[in-house]
């Protein structure tokens, strides 16, 4: 008898299917009893080949429509497995017909695979026999529609976004980035370092960090609880010490008149007591309420930390030392930054992939960071093509053409000097920059695209970067002006990696750590490195959502990440 009803969760594993058991475990998923749609539609046949195999399958319909005066249902299902979807018919014997064709629903349905009729642009489908479970879902109340919905409307709706087309593909080309880089990194011998996430350095020295505190709420619960049990006034407190003196007069009295040992004893715990109790009022009474100040200042000695603490900018500084140590690792996790940007390629929240190789100097640096984007390319079209192909045809129809240029071409290497000739002479024959030209200038994203779209067609990499643009830690060259540093320059997103060799000179990096005005003391760790052991080493950090962006052609980097967090937003 068909199922019109969702069973209770814990019976859905125990609805037995009838099956051809070796063959049905051949296709069903290690850790569910359930076939996945990916493992269906992705066979060279499309799914032809197991036409008369009874399966299970799971998923949520993307549409569905009655059919022959409500005989049966089409429903395109899709599990999340892969773009595609599976066509599964339902006849109105199986299941309420009108419970199950809403978008949204989610359904786990037993049956058997059919060839479609010919002409049909699916290979399978899949006809059922029962329905084993149903999450319903209130059409007049879902909020996405099957109506094409804006990216801009799902930040609205970050909890359900990720069953549209757009944001599941993301979902899967960021874990095929994240797999191709671990896989990257340890094909090579580098060791994952998992970095703080609480920092009491700013790698940058820019300031915009989030500070990490327990004064705030501390303050409120203080305050809350004095306006409950108020504090002892001065009175109270010169009536306690007042019977201190008293019980010290009477431990006096009784010792001068040579009480026995257990009059004494009994009157020194009364003193002891008091005593106790006066240290507890005078404490209470120096209770104030708001933050703790010590000379007109914020006294973070009371902070959790007992510091300022900040949530990190860059797990890189941290990472050197287990570079100094175990020579080639590479930590990738989430870094934060407290800028009051509102603009398409700027978050509050976003994840670095940070490399730090001992040994090893700038052209090793630009030589690692090259091979790794090209590794990620190559790893997208090999692995995600299905989701790329969806990607260039709604959104960049050259993302694909791109992934192929950038895998198998190499990279340009200019330096910094070099770039900006190219950028004046490219003025000097009309071409017009919101920014202007000059050596000096931090070279902006219209500068980056222009030389690796324009100039160049290819991935540009640009080093030696005058020093009064970049961080402390990076290498002085010998021309004292310029240090040795590099960015990657790609097409669609400009800047995609920057990196340095790192100054390994203790009195160098010392003289620059006070000529940027930053206090010597938090970094005495980071300078530790230098004074023992120093060792000649590089690195460099690559922001993972503009590899996003620069992979599937997406224009907002709040589009790339789960859950995207920017000024006056952090849903979830």
């Amino acid at each position: 008898m068909a199922e019109h009803s969702a069973p209770p969760t814990d019976q859905l594993a125990a609805v037995a299917l009838n099956n051809d058991a070796p063959a049905y475990e051949s296709l069903k998923a290690e850790f569910s009893d359930r076939v996945t749609i990916r493992t269906i539609v992705s066979r060279p046949d499309g799914g032809a080949g197991l036409a008369g195999q009874k399966v299970r399958v799971g998923g949520w319909v993307k549409t569905g429509r009655k059919a022959d005066k409500d005989a049966f249902a089409f429903l395109e299902l899709n599990d999340g497995s892969c773009p595609q979807n599976l066509q599964v018919i339902i006849e109105a014997s199986v299941a309420d017909l009108g419970q199950i064709v809403p978008t949204g629903t989610c359904v786990v349905v037993d049956g058997v695979f059919k060839l479609p009729p010919p002409g049909k642009h699916q290979k399978v489908e899949l006809r059922a026999d029962a329905v084993v479970h149903v999450g319903p879902v209130d059409p007049a109340r879902y909020p996405l529609p099957k109506t094409k919905l804006t990216l801009e409307f799902l930040r609205d709706v970050v909890h359900l976004r990720p069953r549209t087309n757009t944001i599941s593909a993301v979902a899967r080309i960021r874990n095929a980035l994240a797999y191709a880089t671990h896989t990257f990194f340890n094909n090579h011998g580098f060791l994952y370092i998992h970095t703080p996430i609480v920092t009491t350095s700013d790698c940058e020295g820019a300031g915009e960090m989030f500070q990490v505190t327990t004064l705030l709420s501390e303050a409120e619960r203080l305050e809350k609880e004095l306006i409950k049990n108020p504090p002892p006034s001065e009175a109270e407190v010169d009536e306690a010490r007042k019977i201190v003196k008293e019980k010290g007069e009477a431990v006096a009295s009784l010792k001068a008149a040579k009480a026995s040992k257990e009059e004494i004893g009994a009157s020194v715990l009364e003193l002891k007591k008091a005593k106790e109790n006066v240290a507890r009022l005078e404490e209470r009474a120096k209770l104030k309420p708001g933050i703790p100040e010590k000379d007109g200042k914020v006294d973070y000695t009371k902070d959790f930390f007992a510091r300022q603490a900040f949530l990190t900018v860059s797990g890189q500084l941290q990472v050197e030392t287990y570079a100094c140590a175990l020579s080639s690792v590479y930590t990738f996790g989430p870094t934060f930054r407290a800028e009051n940007s509102h603009t398409s390629r700027h978050l509050a929240e976003f994840w670095m992939v940070e490399p730090e190789i001992a040994f090893a100097d700038l052209q090793d640096d630009m030589n690692c960071a090259e091979a790794y984007v090209r590794f990620m390319c190559q790893w997208l079209l090999d692995n995600c093509i299905d989701d790329m192909k969806f990607m260039a045809e709604k959104y960049d129809r050259t993302c694909i053409d791109r992934l192929k240029m950038v895998s198998s071409t190499p990279f340009v290497r200019v330096s910094y000097t070099e770039a900006v000739e190219l950028l004046e002479e490219a003025v000097k024959k009309g071409k017009e920059f919101e920014n202007k030209v000059e050596w000096g200038i931090d070279l902006a994203s219209e500068h980056e695209r222009y030389l690796t779209e324009v100039v160049f067609k290819k991935p540009v990499i640009v080093y030696n970067y005058p020093k009064g643009i970049k961080a402390f830690y990076m290498r002085l060259n010998d021309d004292m002006k310029t240090v040795a540093a590099m960015d990657v320059l790609v097409p669609k997103v400009g800047e995609l990696i920057g990196g340095s060799q790192r100054e390994e000179r203790y009195e160098v990096i010392r003289d620059r750590i006070k000529e940027m005005g930053l206090p010597l003391e938090p970094y005495e760790w980071y300078l530790d490195l230098r004074r023992y052991g120093t060792v000649k080493h590089c690195g460099f950090g690559l922001g993972f959502e503009r590899m996003l962006l620069f992979a599937t052609g997406i224009d907002n980097i709040r589009d790339v990440i789960p859950f995207p967090r920017y000024p006056g937003r952090a849903d979830l």
